[in-house]
């Protein structure tokens, strides 16, 4: 028997056509380097879209060519999202967090053809243009001051364009439409290509009520970078349902984005754990008698948080249900496009109280649709008990399968196919993940586990603390014993003594505190602004 579907391949074309034909009126709105505000329309931008791609096939762009993005949050790197795989070609955005020696090898590695860059971004440019010769350098004057000679200006270019005139280049389902670099702790960074297929399928899961819950009267602030797995796919889902974005562009101090809460006031914000944290700590310090920004902000009532790019830790949650916002906390990776799991209020929870509520809030969540989650441990063996930990595992549609002109290696791939994550975790009989750690960030004392990720959001919830990291450092007797890096919150104080009494209050064992404590002025970060343990691994050998 055969079936009696059309087959259609899906396209993040057609998220771009519905885009400009039924929300041509909706807004997106993106905050420029002066900190004013440009307003554009769905139908403006559907416009400007084909411009690009229009541009970029006049220029000799062939299928598969990667053109690389070297910009901020904002409308005109939304365009690349769109514009660049209509043209035939491969997004790739490059992470102007890292050096400029590894943004450079990135380029060189993925072959890209073409640069789009921020006028305000031309200073890196020129710190790695030695290291891999673009074709054509297209500049986007996002501060409004003349493009530099030498270099394509982005607006002059799209009016030269034919917008009515373009064509889609033809394309397969399984064409990549963008690419992304590994962040590369670990050795040089890997590059995942994305699919037209695999996009819409993650669009279309993480846009479910549960997840993102993405309708059309909400506001979403991207706060997560563009850069960053494709700011967790959340362009795709807003396009697809008309939503008004609003794009921070380079402001991403708390000051900056609770004042831009106030013109601009979100339903749904996203970002890493960090910006969170500062954000919270600038607003409840302007609730203070004497504080110069008393009454200046008010959070947005009603807005739900999405957070990810590291554990989240429950006194963040307990903090911003304080004023009336729910974080919903998600896990996944580069290599997952990125979303795989995500911690919401399950029925079968319904009556349970809020201490169980914000324990289940602060773990990663459970597996998303067609995302097919396993832990195995040492033996192989897996049971979803709460309890028995292993390696994360998983497969699914919007999985990589490999990596950029990278031979297939045993250590990221089972036999059987499924991506090793590298995370540690347990699965419980609700489906709920609780990562206990990296595998390399683990410490194992007296041949006993110790949870690095446990430690810090135990101590991160002292009312003292603004950040913790813990990292391993050797010791004779017991292999391994943990080590806490420590921010206070300012005009606060705290001893070790004080973390240790909070600590084993917590539910920890003796054994499992920290044998020392350094007091730092803040922890270093990775260019998704994880905390980077590989310098605190250096700084602190022992």
């Amino acid at each position: 028997m055969q079936t009696t579907m059309m087959d259609v391949p899906l396209s993040v074309n057609h998220l771009l056509e519905r885009a400009g034909r039924l929300f041509a009126g909706n807004e997106i709105v993106s905050r420029l380097p002066d900190k004013s505000l440009k307003r554009h329309t769905y139908g403006e931008f559907y416009r400007r879209t084909r411009a690009l791609a229009s541009a970029l096939q006049k220029a000799g762009l062939k299928k598969g060519d990667r053109v690389a993005t070297l910009c901020w949050n904002h409308h005109a790197h939304l365009e690349c999202y769109f514009g660049i795989p209509a043209a035939g070609g491969v997004m790739h955005t490059l992470n102007l967090r890292l050096s400029p020696e590894e943004i450079g090898w990135i380029a060189g590695h993925a072959n890209d053809r073409f640069l789009v860059v921020d006028d305000v971004l031309l200073p890196l440019y020129r710190q790695f243009a030695g290291a891999h010769a673009f074709e054509k350098v297209i500049v986007f004057p996002f501060s409004g001051q003349p493009v530099p000679e030498g270099f394509e200006n982005y607006e002059a270019w799209l009016d030269r364009a034919d917008p009515d005139g373009f064509e889609y280049a033809p394309h397969d389902e399984n064409d990549p439409i963008a690419m992304c670099y590994t962040s590369g702790t670990t050795g040089r960074p890997k590059g995942v290509a994305y699919s037209h297929r695999s996009t819409v399928l993650h669009t279309l899961v993480a846009s479910l009520g549960d997840f993102w819950g993405l309708r059309g009267t909400d506001v979403v602030l991207p706060v997560t970078p563009m850069f960053h797995a494709n700011s967790w796919g959340m362009p795709y889902g807003a396009v697809m349902m008309g939503v008004k974005m609003v794009f921070p562009g380079p402001h991403l101090h708390p000051d900056d984005l609770l004042d831009l809460m106030q013109q601009e006031p979100p339903t749904l914000a996203l970002g890493v754990p960090t910006i969170w944290m500062g954000l919270i700590q600038a607003y409840e310090a302007s609730l203070s008698e004497g504080s110069p920004n008393r009454g200046r902000w008010k959070l947005p009532q009603g807005m739900k948080s999405l957070v990810g790019g590291a554990a989240v830790p429950e006194s963040l949650i307990r903090a911003f249900d304080k004023h009336g916002i729910w974080i919903l906390q998600g896990w996944g990776m580069t290599e997952t496009s990125p979303v795989c799991t995500i911690s919401y209020p399950r029925a079968e929870l319904r009556g349970a109280g809020m201490d169980e509520r914000y324990r289940r809030a602060a773990m990663a969540g459970v597996p998303v649709p067609l995302v097919e989650l396993r832990v195995r441990g040492d033996e192989g063996d897996e049971a979803w008990d709460g309890k028995s930990v292993g390696e994360i595992q998983v497969r699914g549609p919007f999985i990589t399968g490999s990596y950029h002109e990278v031979p297939r290696e045993r250590e990221k791939f089972t036999g059987d196919g499924w991506l090793r994550t590298g995370d540690v975790a347990s699965v419980d009989a609700l489906g709920f993940v609780r990562i206990s750690d990296r595998t390399k960030d683990l410490i194992k004392s007296g041949g006993e586990w110790i949870s690095s990720v446990d430690l810090e959001n135990a101590v991160m919830a002292h009312p003292a603390v603004a950040e913790a990291a813990v990292i391993a450092i050797p010791d004779e007797k017991w292999s391994e014993r943990p080590l806490a890096c420590v921010v206070k919150k300012p005009n606060q104080e705290v001893t070790a003594e004080d973390l240790n009494a909070h600590l084993l209050k917590s539910g920890f064992a003796k054994w499992q505190l920290p044998d020392r404590y350094e007091w730092l002025d803040a922890v270093p970060r990775t260019s998704t602004g994880k905390f980077w343990k590989l310098k605190l691994r250096e700084r602190f050998p022992r």
